[in-house]
């Protein structure tokens, strides 16, 4: 009796192991840890599409809790009941929002934007809630009127395109490129022929121009020496005196006290200078007309 009595013991306490280790496993695959200690509040919202027990609370994008059950609020109806456990040090301010975001990889989550209040919310009250739109409604409202004016461009795009391609002119054109270009490679093995047959030529006379610019480099180096051994200094002592004497004779010239000043500057030499070359002009116009009056010939 009493080795029934242990073994339907073992059985029940393993039943009951089981059971416990299932349960953990379970809430530990989706997630919950239930050993960690973690403040409960409530949110309620009118649709909860894609928001699944377990999932991520965040705030500021890091992850502060997460979903731990989703009710039908039968009380409220049109109400679904969150619960939502919060780690044990976050405190949230009074005007703190919950709000349902999606991702198109990851699904939907929560997002709290914490307020400014100075007072805290008491653990266990409701969090105020904020309507987001999903991320399929915002790709319709956002993407999709962007993408309706577009198609039209896109489809007269297409169409210039088509009439572009099939115009014979464009065909046309591509044969005349073809053209042009079995030329262009025609002239350039012409091209390299000649490079051909003219490059020795070409060096030979190179070499003779070498050989003349070093005659001339020759030349001008020999032109150089023989500058070089011209007395220019003593050329360049005589300019500069003659360049001081035509300086003094200019400057005698402008002085009314000199001679030379006088002759140029004196009105009245310069009349009788004038009445000297009328007396000696109307002297040999006379001795012309008489010039036996002048001239006394005697013949012996």
């Amino acid at each position: 009796m009493k080795n029934i009595f242990k073994k339907e013991f073992i059985i029940g306490l393993s039943v009951i192991v089981a059971i416990a280790i299932l349960f953990f496993g379970i809430e530990y695959l989706k997630g919950v840890n239930l050993f960690k200690p973690a403040n409960f509040y409530y949110a309620s919202y009118e649709n909860v599409a894609g928001l699944e027990v377990s999932a991520p609370i965040t705030v500021d994008g890091f992850k502060v809790g997460q979903v731990r059950e989703i009710n039908f609020n039968y009380e409220k109806p049109g109400k679904i009941q969150v619960l939502l456990a919060l780690d044990k040090n976050l405190r949230l301010p009074e005007n703190s929002v919950a709000s349902i975001s999606s991702t198109l990889m990851s699904g939907s989550y929560i997002e709290i934007k914490l307020g400014d209040a100075k007072k805290m919310l008491e653990v266990g009250s409701e969090l105020s809630t904020a309507a987001q739109s999903d991320l399929m409604a915002s790709l319709s409202n956002d993407i999709m009127p962007t993408v309706n004016t577009i198609l039209p461009r896109i489809d007269s795009l297409l169409l210039n395109l088509n009439l572009l391609v099939s115009d014979p002119a464009l065909t046309a054109s591509i044969r005349r490129l073809d053209g042009i270009t079995d030329n262009v490679l025609l002239m350039t093995g012409g091209l390299n022929k000649s490079l051909n047959s003219q490059v020795p030529y070409i060096l030979g006379r190179t070499g003779k121009v070498a050989g003349n610019l070093d005659s001339i480099t020759c030349n001008l180096m020999q032109l150089s020496a023989d500058l070089k051994a011209l007395p220019l200094q003593g050329t360049m002592d005589n300019v500069n005196r003659i360049t001081e004497n035509l300086t003094d004779f200019s400057a005698r010239l402008n002085n009314s006290n000199s001679t030379l000043g006088k002759l140029t500057e004196d009105p009245e030499l310069y009349n009788r200078l004038n009445r000297v070359a009328a007396d000696v002009d109307s002297l040999i116009v006379d001795i012309k007309k008489n010039p036996k009056r002048y001239i006394s010939i005697k013949l012996l």
